[in-house]
């Protein structure tokens, strides 16, 4: 009789970009060698075990000594808690943003690495639509009825895309976003990646009003990356994010959110673009978990500024 072993544990596998996984494959191989640890990118072997759930940690048939490294993508706090204190013993852990890191103080957080996208393969819009939008899911958590509010305020038509799947997002959709639609307010539904950047770049703001401490917005960088301001509440990463008048601003109020989205105008989307390129772009993402992945291999912390062992420059 047999029983089903798991397999060894793959190498480091870059599960947004799987297309240049034998590229960076190769580059991180020849910059292990010239540090001195002998590896070959021809052949299966694993320099560390990055995960994104938590059943990384509990997973037992990896090489031994093998760093474990897990990126903790939702709230540091609630039932989890224990279940991430038990796992920085052996893992280090990867915050999504400081706000995310600052909620649970006592644990052991080995590096902040915001998200990035390919912000060249985001098209730079104008903003000329003369519509603000909305972009996310159909949760209370999201903010869209203050969305719906602020924009009516400000006498401006909103678009709205959003993910609507389970019986419980319909039935909010059914119940409480619906009943507020009209001419002024249009739900599009669900968009492609190419509809959705059209959406962003012909819009004059994104409104992000979250009403939760969400661990990072990726569609406030996806909407700075088509060049267009985002009006969020000042809640969770949305700080780390959008800088307060000048990429977009930080209001509380379904009042003060209005106001904004009519200042919205004013502010340069080029400016928007380049926040995006410089500081969440799938480069510099990149990067910093490599710069992280030596480390845990060699024991030895990368001096501020280092370079990655890597160059990512081919991920723009």
């Amino acid at each position: 009789m047999s029983f089903w072993r798991p397999r060894p544990a793959a190498p480091v596998r870059f599960h947004r970009f799987p297309a240049l996984l034998p590229r960076i494959r190769q580059q991180w191989a020849r910059a292990l060698t010239s540090s001195g640890t002998v590896c070959s990118p021809t052949r299966r072997w694993t320099a560390s075990t990055h995960g994104h759930t938590l059943a990384g940690p509990l997973y037992r048939h990896r090489p031994e000594k093998t760093p474990l490294i897990t990126t903790a993508h939702g709230p540091l706090t609630g039932g989890l808690r224990g279940i991430y204190h038990a796992m920085t013993a052996e893992a280090s852990l990867i915050a999504i943003s400081h706000h995310q890191a600052r909620s649970a103080p006592d644990l052991r957080i080995s590096r902040v690495i915001h998200h990035g996208i390919n912000t060249g393969a985001v098209p730079v819009g104008r903003g000329e639509g003369g519509y603000a939008c909305f972009l996310g899911r159909m949760h209370p958590d999201k903010g869209l009825p203050q969305a719906i509010g602020a924009a009516r305020l400000a006498r401006m038509p909103l678009r709205i895309a959003a993910k609507m799947h389970n019986r419980d997002e319909h039935e909010y959709f059914r119940t409480v976003i619906e009943p507020l639609l009209g001419p002024d307010v249009e739900y599009l539904g669900e968009l492609n990646t190419a509809d959705k950047y059209a959406l962003l770049g012909g819009a004059v703001a994104l409104l992000n009003p979250i009403q939760w401490a969400e661990p990072f917005g990726m569609v406030m960088i996806e909407s700075l990356a088509a060049g267009t301001p985002v009006i969020a509440t000042p809640r969770g990463s949305a700080p780390e994010i959008i800088d307060d008048g000048a990429t977009g601003f930080l209001r509380g109020g379904i009042r003060e959110l209005a106001a904004a989205l009519t200042e919205a105008g004013t502010l340069d989307r080029s400016g928007c673009r380049r926040a995006a390129a410089t500081r969440f772009s799938a480069q510099r993402m990149v990067s910093e978990h490599l710069r992280l992945y030596e480390e845990a291999l060699t024991g030895v912390p990368a001096p501020a500024g280092a370079r990655a062992p890597l160059d990512a420059s081919f991920l723009t």
